[in-house]
């Protein structure tokens, strides 16, 4: 399971190196064996007699973090959705996108993604969720904002950025506290305490944060402007990041966390109200739009909120209709985007208001949109899936009850607001197939002549057609192996259902018959109703409420830059070392650290005495000496003096690497500043000086009260012994400190080398534009 997990990830190291190859074979068909093996890797556990499956592996122990992947009937469903259309959108790039691209960029964001998402579904751990999650806002960013050139991919893709993170930054709030609670941080231990985490103080914080990490991925109301803006990236993307995969990411969060908020009355407010809201509003919006991505956005935001409605409600019929209804979704929606990407690619147009006649030109893509579309609308016809999951959420819809006067209240209007946001969907369905593909061609306005797509482009969009048909008539096959699983996982017990074409003539029948009749009525007058859009949204919009937030924050944070950053070292130094030594005393005080003991010291000789005493005059001459080299030689004499307490106290190693270390550093800095002009003298003010000798005697305080503290403190045992034991059986050498230096800190010697070296370069830099100048 955790090579199917990351071979995607894998394969995108890799990706960059296959993609010079694309103008001979595309990168595409290079890199599509693996998503689908990872595909079947997952369906061969589809089937009745499914049982649930764990791995993993530690991470960091130490804090109880592991990739623990956990493989149930949700994370099911959702592997197979991720890898399955993972692979159909691969193979439709193919033809999509041009070798001229950057394949390597593309395919390397995309299959980072592949590994995110399939993390997100499949993690156990809550940080280990957390982790995968914010790589599918990294990946996704990169993605919409594929073609960079655009001002308007990087609008949407920086949005997306700024709002999903956000929200991220919510869900892990929620998971810490969550691991607080409970004292877990694994899911299912979680699950297995639900009564301690609802019962806890601290359930009211981890509801919000919850929510607001699931709101925000998933675009409900109101943080769904992302989404229409994410319509900039390439339409693989979009089949597959906003329509199959990503923009379910929130939905997941709830649905997997559903066996502990399910039942609380403020998770049936929450997210009945926000789901319905976002279904009514999304499917309104979608009608006002031109673009044929624009319209897939907004009606992808109203289905997501039906989806997150119906995990409110919290009712067996309910969160089984979510599930199945997940699965529909990604079946009609990624075909549906399929489908607009290829009239985009061979008519050169989206703008709905060009296009119309296509079904002559384009016969194949039309009749695999009429079954998209009719499933999106709800049309009640035997064959199409997103019927039986629309009549289940009509059903759940009436079997709500609650107390409390808003959520009574509540109750009454869930059935009106399920119909009125379905009425606009079924608008937009019907306005999305029949004014491009009937109607009077527009051919003259295009930028190109249209004519059918490449027979293999059609298939991607084909077998996602074909699963819609499949499902609606043959849903038992679906809901013994698939669903039922899911659909258990998300009740936290058994929430069985059977699905069935025709229940009689019930309150969800005519709901769905009264759908179709209202919306049909009203997609034929359109146009004489369509004047409300002015003055609802009309000037109102909550693109201007991010946009103007945005705005401020980069108004308000230059300003604040502005105060410190000021190109004055000196202020840099000033800022520094006072934070340093305010937080670091601060602490010490707190944590009572401050240890002066000086039982165990030895005593001090009257050589001791001198010694220290011509290191502490050699670093204040410092101060005031004006050349440059003299100011070298006097902190050579710090170091070298240093090398003689070493010598002192017995410790000659230590002695010999302090004075090879102070010779090569005194050298290599008087070659360095032997080019550099003598220091000017100081003219700073009496105030400037003053602080400047506060900061700097109370930063030494500082490390001095650091160091006595860490000498007598024995917070842990002493490593010490450990040397003793082991550095003749380890190190094989009896020189400890060689031993230590050379084998125990080898990657720490390394580094300290690195740092030498690099600063050696440094200096010839110098040396060598000092030189180039004087010879100018």
């Amino acid at each position: 399971m955790i090579f199917a997990i990351f071979a995607p990830l894998l394969l995108a190291f890799i990706i960059p190196l296959l993609s010079k190859w694309k103008h001979k074979v595309h990168t595409g068909w290079l890199i599509l064996p693996i998503p689908f093996a990872v595909f079947l890797y997952f369906l061969q556990y589809v089937g009745a007699d499914f049982q649930p499956q764990m791995v993993s592996v530690d991470w960091i122990p130490s804090l109880d973090i592991a990739l623990s992947f956990h493989l149930d009937g949700l994370s099911l469903l959702f592997a197979l959705l991720i890898s399955g259309i993972g692979t159909l959108v691969v193979l439709y790039s193919i033809y999509y996108l041009d070798h001229k691209e950057q394949l390597g960029h593309f395919y390397t964001y995309l299959y980072i993604f592949m590994t995110a998402m399939l993390g997100v579904v499949l993690s156990d751990n809550v940080f280990g969720l957390y982790a995968f999650w914010e790589f599918t806002s990294i990946s996704s960013f990169l993605l919409i904002g594929y073609w960079h050139h655009r001002e308007r991919s990087r609008y949407g893709a920086l949005k997306s950025m700024l709002i999903t993170v956000f929200g991220g930054f919510s869900l892990l709030a929620g998971i810490i506290l969550l691991s607080i609670v409970t004292g877990t941080t694994s899911i299912q231990g979680m699950v297995e305490q639900s009564d301690v985490i609802v019962n806890s103080e601290y359930f009211p914080f981890i509801l919000i944060f919850l929510l607001l990490g699931a709101f925000t991925k998933s675009a409900q109301f109101p943080f769904h402007i992302w989404l229409p803006d994410a319509m900039e990236a390439p339409t693989p993307v979009s089949a597959y990041l906003h329509s199959a995969t990503m923009v379910k990411a929130g939905i997941y969060l709830m649905a997997r966390f559903s066996p502990i908020l399910a039942g609380e009355p403020y998770v049936f407010i929450a997210l009945s109200l926000f789901g319905l809201v976002t279904l009514t509003w999304g499917s309104y919006m979608a009608v006002r739009q031109t673009d044929l991505k624009g319209i897939l956005a907004f009606s992808t935001i109203s289905q997501l909120g039906m989806i997150m409605a119906m995990l409110g409600f919290g009712t067996k019929v309910a969160l089984f209709a979510a599930v199945f209804h997940i699965l529909n979704h990604a079946t009609f929606k990624g075909s549906l985007f399929m489908i607009a990407g290829i009239v985009d690619h061979e008519t050169g147009s989206r703008d709905i208001r060009k296009l119309g006649g296509l079904f002559t030109f384009m016969p194949i893509s039309a009749t695999l949109a009429i079954f998209g579309t009719f499933s999106m609308a709800g049309v009640p016809l035997p064959f199409l899936n997103g019927f039986y999951s629309k009549e289940m959420f009509f059903q759940a819809s009436l079997d709500n009850t609650a107390s409390g006067a808003f959520a009574e209240t509540l109750v009454t209007i869930i059935p009106v607001l399920a119909v009125v946001g379905s009425i606009f969907t079924f608008i937009y369905s019907m306005y999305l197939f029949f004014n491009t593909f009937t109607g009077k061609s527009q051919v003259d306005e295009l930028p190109k002549h249209p004519h059918e797509a490449p027979k293999m482009m059609l298939v991607p969009p084909f077998i996602l057609v074909l699963g819609v048909l499949i499902i609606g008539l043959f849903p038992t096959i679906f809901n013994e192996s698939l669903i039922t699983h899911a659909a258990d996982a998300v009740y936290g017990g058994e929430a069985n259902k059977e699905i069935y074409f025709w229940h009689g003539l019930i309150p969800a029948f005519y709901m769905s018959i009264a759908v179709v009749v209202i919306g049909a009525i009203m997609y034929l007058t359109k146009s004489k109703w369509s004047g409300v859009y002015q003055i609802l949204p009309g000037r109102l919009s909550m693109n201007r409420v991010y946009d103007w937030i945005v705005e401020k924050s980069e108004t308000a944070s230059q300003r604040i830059t502005n105060t410190y950053m000021t190109g004055s070292l000196r202020q840099y130094m000033v800022l520094l070392l006072t934070a340093i030594t305010v937080i670091v005393s601060g602490v010490l005080v707190k944590t009572s650290g401050i240890n002066f003991d000086m039982a165990e010291t030895a005593s001090i000789t009257t050589t001791e005495v001198i010694v220290t005493l011509l290191i502490a005059v050699a670093a204040i001459a410092t101060i005031f000496a004006r050349n440059r080299i003299a100011i070298i030689l006097i902190v050579g004499v710090v170091g070298y003096g240093l090398a003689i307490l070493f010598v002192l106290y017995r410790a000659p190693d230590l002695a010999l690497t302090q004075l090879i270390v102070e010779t090569v550093t005194v050298t290599l800095f008087m070659l360095c500043f032997y080019h550099l002009p003598n220091l000017k003298k100081d003219t700073s003010s009496w105030f400037t000086k003053s602080t400047n000798v506060i900061i700097s005697v109370a930063f030494g305080l500082l490390m001095m009260v650091i160091g006595i503290s860490a000498y007598n403190s024995r917070s842990f045992d002493t490593i010490a012994q450990y040397f003793i034991d082991n550095t003749y059986k380890l190190g094989g050498g009896d020189n400890m400190v060689n031993v230590i230096l050379v084998d125990f800190r080898g990657i720490d010697t390394l580094f300290e080398v690195a740092v030498l070296f690099g600063a050696a370069l440094a200096i010839i830099g110098m040396i060598k534009l000092r030189r180039n100048k004087g010879a100018n």
